[in-house]
Parts: structure tokens; sequence; C-alpha cells
């Protein structure tokens, strides 16, 4: 019994602490709820929409409570943040803040607030409703989307090669209702209607229900006249003279406001090309035609005169006409005239001839001007060698007096150096004279002193030189015989004596 006490009593306390745990809990979340239950929290690129429970009643034709005290819908919002509410009396909405994408512009509306006034189409009053003046660039916008919405529009990109024409949807009448182009307001905001100041190429930003923004494209474009039917004309003689050409053109980029304006049908939204075709291009071009035309023959068409002054003169009345009204006619070319067949081959034929008989005249003519030049070539090319003949007789004239003067600078070189030569022979020639005559005055004194010698011995022999000479043979002769036998009496050798011996006339020359 003791035991069964002791364990219900633990079961009792068990069963305590499990309440105590789940008290504690519900308490805590019960706190946690009431806390979050009276905070707002807000996060990043939110706002709170606020919408309090009690209060006044909205007034009738009212969406939006005008103040704190009515309930509904509160003006005011919160932005990103943690705000303290009682639950009781407040409610709230977490709406994303609008955002304005880049490279795009935003236009404010309100929804709610007093009606605009009778033909105004913008809310020019912070308590109108309606469509707000201005834009918005790209960004992060916090609104109130009960009070007012924000729409996105692409920006107008003006291309190169074009002009923007501006038009004022909102604002004050200008005072001429009754102009084409309105011009710039003095002061305050511009009048409503198109304006006379045009924009340049470039990106823009703007309300598209304030002002609109029309491209005119003031490139050169090229029309062909017989592009959709016949362009033609009734000749002089009555046949139908078939035409094509090429209109190139452009809008006269001081001229594009004006121009749009008057030409502009909307059906083809900016582009007013087919408008200026076929209300300025096409009207001029058959006006001239057959006015210009009627007034020749078919046949003349066919000629290359008549062809070329008709063209001549359609380009210059087509650029008269278009001009004044803003349109720019860079070329006008009648590309080909078609006459009527009948009179085609004929007149075709003759004309064939007269060309030829041109080109046969041309061709006499250009070889003239072939012979001209070929003599001219002759006559250039004779003098051209004339000059060089001529520079060449200067040349080589100038070569024989250079080598002239210097022949004769080396004879005059020469010549005295033979000069000089002569005067060192005639001087050596002295020398060797006065070396000749000291050497025969030396030999004629040494013959003399022979001599003197001789007589002297010849003088011994009493003056016989022949004894002398036999004295002098003898000593010669003895002097180079050692032995000699010979027969005195008829022997060769001895006979050569024999004229040495003395005769008797000699012996008795020899005598005392």
């Amino acid at each position: 019994m003791a035991r069964r006490k002791s364990d219900d009593a633990a079961k009792a306390i068990g069963v305590g602490i499990v309440m105590l745990v789940v008290l504690a809990i519900a308490l805590i979340g019960g706190g946690i709820f009431f806390y979050e239950s009276l905070f707002v929290f807000v996060p990043t690129r939110h706002v709170a929409i606020m919408i309090k429970k009690t209060g006044l009643d909205l007034p009738n034709g009212e969406e939006v409570a005008p103040s704190e005290e009515h309930k509904g819908v509160q003006r005011e919002f919160l932005k990103e943040g943690r705000y303290f509410r009682n639950p009781y009396t407040w409610d709230w909405e977490i709406e994303p803040a609008f955002e304005v994408p880049a490279g795009k512009s935003g236009v404010r509306v309100r929804l709610v607030g007093d009606d605009p006034a009778y033909g105004q189409l913008l809310a020019l009053n912070e308590n109108e409703k309606g469509i707000v003046s201005g834009y918005l660039r790209e960004g992060r916008y916090e609104i109130n989307p009960y009070l007012e919405r924000i729409e996105v529009h692409d920006p107008v990109v003006i291309p190169a090669g074009h002009k923007g024409v501006i038009t004022i949807l909102s604002g004050p009448l200008p005072p001429d209702p009754n102009v084409l182009l309105v011009p710039p307001a003095a002061n305050g905001a511009p009048y409503v209607g198109v304006q006379e100041q045009t924009i340049d190429p470039q990106t823009y930003y703007f309300n598209p229900y304030e002002e609109r923004v029309s491209r005119v494209d003031c490139r050169s474009q090229r029309f062909n006249l017989a592009d959709k039917k016949d362009m033609g004309f009734p000749s002089k003689d009555g046949f139908w003279v078939s035409l094509d050409g090429i209109v190139e053109f452009r809008v006269k980029p001081e001229e594009a406001a004006r121009v749009f304006v008057t030409y502009n049908e909307d059906h083809n939204g900016d582009d007013i090309t087919e408008e200026i075709v076929s209300k300025i291009i096409l009207p001029n071009a058959r006006s001239f035609c057959r006015l210009e035309g009627s007034q020749s023959l078919g046949r003349e068409f066919i000629e290359g005169d008549t062809r070329i002054a008709f063209q001549k003169k359609f380009q210059d009345a087509m650029r008269q006409n278009c001009d004044p009204l803003g349109i720019e006619i860079i070329q006008a070319l009648i590309t080909r005239i078609t006459p009527p067949e009948p009179i085609a081959e004929p007149v075709r034929a003759r004309e064939i001839a007269k060309q030829e008989e041109k080109q046969y005249k041309q061709q006499i003519l250009q070889q003239e001007s072939e012979k001209t030049l070929a003599v001219e070539k002759a006559m250039v090319t004779r003098k051209t060698e004339l000059v060089k003949a001529e520079q060449e007789v200067v040349k080589i004239t100038t070569l024989a007096e250079q080598e002239q003067q210097v022949a004769v600078t080396k004879a005059n070189q020469e010549l005295a150096v033979a000069e000089f030569k002569l005067e060192a022979a005639k001087d050596e020639a002295e020398a060797v004279l006065a070396r000749g005559k000291a050497e025969a005055e030396v030999v004629q004194f040494e013959n003399k002193a022979e001599a003197a010698g001789w007589q002297r011995s010849v003088e011994a022999f009493s003056g016989d030189g022949q004894e002398f000479a036999r004295y002098v043979m003898f000593q010669k002769l003895s002097s180079a015989y050692r032995d000699i036998m010979v027969n005195t009496a008829d022997s060769p050798i001895m006979k050569i004596f024999d004229s040495f011996t003395p005769t008797s006339s000699d012996s008795a020359k020899v005598k005392p």
C-alpha cells in the first residue's frame, strides 16, 4: 500500500512538470506571436501599404482614406524597416517597390483625386487624378499602388540621317491655330501643335501623353518612274511614247517638320516616302513629260539630241518644282524612252546611219589627229636628237679643248725641260770640247815630246832616220829571238832585213 502511494505521487509530479513545460512553451509562443503581430517588417525594395481597421467610414466616391481618422487604405505608406503598429487597429500589405528598367522611361498616373478641367489632358495639380506631366528615368520608386501607378515606355531613338518632329499634345493653344507649324513660345510651356524646331539624331526620353516625336527620313531615296504602271505621254503626232527613269530625292532637313505635317497621312506611321512619291514626285514627273513631250514628234525621241535635251529639261524642271515643297531632287534621269514601233524601225535605221556617219567622221578626225600627233612626236624626237647631238658636240668640243689645254701644258712643260736639257747639253758640249782640246793639247805635247825624243835619237844617228828605225827594230827583235836557224842566203825571213841593210851610199853617209 505504501509503494502504490509513492508511485502515484511520482506520476503526479511528472504530469505537473509536463504541464509546466507545455505552459511555458505556450507562453513563449504566444509572446512571440503577440510580438510579431505588433511589429511591421518591411524588407528591402518593398513598401507596406497601411489599412486602418477602425475609424470613420469613407465618404461616397472615395477609395482611399482622406486622413488617418478614416478607416481603409491610407495615403501614407511605410518604407523598408521595422515599425510598431497595433494589430487590432491596423492591417498592412507588403508590396514591391516599382522599378523603371534601364533604357526605359516611366509615366506616373494618379488613380485618385479631382477630375482635371475641361479640355485638360494632364493632371497639372497635386489634387488632380490622371496622367502626371514629365517622366521618370530608370530607377526604383516607392509608391502607393492604390494612389498611383507607373507606366513604362520605350524612348524614341532618332537614327542617323533622320530628323525628329515634335508634336506637343498638351499645353496652351497657339495664338494662330490655323498655321501648320507652331512657333516657339516666348515664355512658359510650348504651344500645342507641331513645333517648327526639329531635333537631331539621338535617344530621347519623354512623356508620350505630353508630346510625340516622329522620325522623318532625310536620307537619299530612289524611285523608278515606271515602277507601278506605264509611264509615258502622247507625242505631237499622236503616238504613245513610254519611258522609265530614276528620281533620287530626299527631304530637306530644315524643311522636315513642314513636309511631315503637309504629307503625313498617319496610316503609314512616320514613313512619308509613299506620300512624297504619290503627291510630289509622280505628279510633277507626269506633268513635265506630257507638256514637254507633246511638243515633239515621236521619231524625234529616237534621235540623240532630242533625248539629251529632254533629259536635261526634265532634271531642271523636277528640281525647280520640288524644291519649294521641301524636297531636294539630287538626280533625275530618264533611263529609257520607247517610241512607237511603227516609226521606230525606219527612224532607228536612219539614226544608226547618222551615228555611223558621225563615227566615220570621228574616225577621220581621229586619224588626222593621230597623223598630226605622229608628226609632232617625230618633230619632238628630232628636236630631242638634235639637242642630244648638240650636247654631244659641246661635250666632245669641251673634252678636246680640255685635252688640248692639257697637251699644250704638257708640251710647254716638255719644251721647258728640252730647253733646260739643251742648255745642259750645250754646257756639256762645251765641257767635252774643252776636255777634247785639253786632251788634244796633251797628245800634241806628248807627241811633240816624243817627236823631240825621236828627233834627238835620230840626231844621234846623224839625222838618219833610217838608221834609227833599224836600230829600234833590232832592239825590239833582239829581245824577242832566242835561237834562230835560217839559211841566210835565201831565207824569206832574212829578206825582211834586206831593206834595213845599208847600201854603200848609206854607209858612206854614215861615215864621218
